[in-house]
């Protein structure tokens, strides 16, 4: 008995160092604000772009609802409604991804250009030019 709920103890610990590994973690918030994103898109598809686009389409074909288009047994409206949606949730992804991708790089040019001035300045081209020049002059007079 004093085993089992050691080797449990183990097993628990081991879960639980699992579960807080930052894969799992990112993965885990991943599938819930994915979940949460497709809810708006597809309420986006629903209630705005098919009232606002597809209705004078739907009112041309006799149908009320997206879901109702028909070609004999196939049912492409709920099809064209993913398909939109689809579009619609690819489009907005690479808009953030591409936002993003342009903050990092700001952040790395902002980084460069820290960087870039803790280093110390050095002497121009004028100065060392200079400098030879007075050197030479020193030798020769010697």
């Amino acid at each position: 008995m004093i085993i089992l709920n050691l080797n449990l103890n183990i097993m628990l610990k081991e879960f639980r160092e699992f579960l807080m590994r930052g894969n799992v973690v990112d993965l885990a918030v991943a599938v819930v604000i994915g979940g949460a994103f497709g809810a708006i898109i597809t309420s986006f598809v629903d209630d705005i772009i098919t009232p606002a686009i597809l209705n004078p389409a739907l009112k041309a074909a006799n149908v009320e609802n997206i879901a109702e288009l028909t070609w004999g047994a196939v049912r492409y409206g709920s099809f064209l409604s993913a398909i939109i949606s689809f579009v619609i949730i690819g489009f907005s992804l690479f808009l953030i991804i591409k936002a993003m991708a342009k903050l990092q790089n700001l952040k790395r040019k902002r980084e460069e250009e820290e960087a870039a001035a803790e280093e110390p300045a050095g002497p121009s081209q004028e100065d060392l030019l200079t400098e030879i020049r007075d050197e030479l002059k020193r030798l020769n007079a010697k």
